[in-house]
């Protein structure tokens, strides 16, 4: 937890350090009564530890149709053995209405979780999770070590407070990557990223095809089948070695 929460470098002035009441979860986040449970019997505690704000780290706030992004909040929430560790995530992004870097500390070791957000449909004043959480956990390895050295928040771009955050999402997306090529590299520009992100869903769409496709080999009796099967197999890890090319290069082609 220290060195993740040390590795952003934020400015004193961004301290808040306050524990957050179980209560927000409760009245706020915590939709069944399954997840009420999961907040008191799972939480150890929840930190505010930071607020970037444009007064706080010189940024502008970012404003369009689809959301306001006027503060960045960094937590850090420590689990009890057991806990249900990716619902709580959830919990704790849906409830706090910004934009979270979220670093959760369990019994399985530190991980970090980033989820955009804008405004729901039917309420233009309740903010909704926006394409998912992106969480990793950071490997102790030398991959670990050049992700935790990129995420000085004086290394991120500082157009507005919406590209400030995008710019750790993209870190988490090379950190994806890396686990693929071995090597942590950041994108060469935005576009690049995106490419990246493409490539990485395809790529566990194809680990997913191969898996059953080599399941379905192993059942077939007949040896035109197994052919068929074989083929198709070879087709998909064609794909999947180009999709993985891409997570280096950044390149459409």
């Amino acid at each position: 937890m220290t060195s993740l929460i040390d590795a952003l470098a934020l400015p004193k002035q961004t301290r808040v350090d306050q524990r957050v009441a179980k209560k927000l979860l409760l009245e706020n986040g915590a939709p069944t009564a399954a997840d009420k449970r999961a907040v008191n019997e799972g939480i150890e505690d929840l930190i505010w530890v930071a607020a970037l704000k444009p007064s706080t780290v010189g940024v502008p706030a970012f404003e369009d149709a689809e959301r306001q992004y006027l503060e960045i909040a960094v937590l850090t929430l420590r689990l009890r053995e057991g806990a249900k560790a990716n619902r709580l995530r959830e919990l704790v992004h849906r409830a706090i209405p910004y934009p979270l870097v979220l670093v959760t500390i369990d019994d399985g070791g530190v991980t970090l979780s980033l989820a955009h957000l804008r405004q729901a449909e039917n309420d233009s004043s309740k903010m909704v999770l926006d394409g998912g959480i992106v969480s990793g956990s950071i490997p102790a390895d030398a991959v670990g070590t050049a992700f935790l050295a990129s995420q000085a928040l004086a290394g991120l771009p500082k157009e507005n407070l919406f590209v400030l955050y995008q710019g750790w999402l993209d870190r988490m997306t090379a950190l994806d990557a890396a686990r693929h090529t071995g090597t942590f590299a950041l994108a060469s520009s935005r576009e690049a990223s995106e490419v990246r992100r493409q490539s990485l869903r395809e790529i566990a769409r194809i680990d997913a095809e191969i898996a059953a496709m080599r399941s379905n080999a192993e059942k077939a009796t007949q040896v035109n089948r197994r052919v068929e099967f074989n083929l198709e197999l070879r087709r998909l890890q064609d794909e999947w070695a180009r999709h993985a090319a891409r997570l280096t290069t950044g390149d459409n082609e």
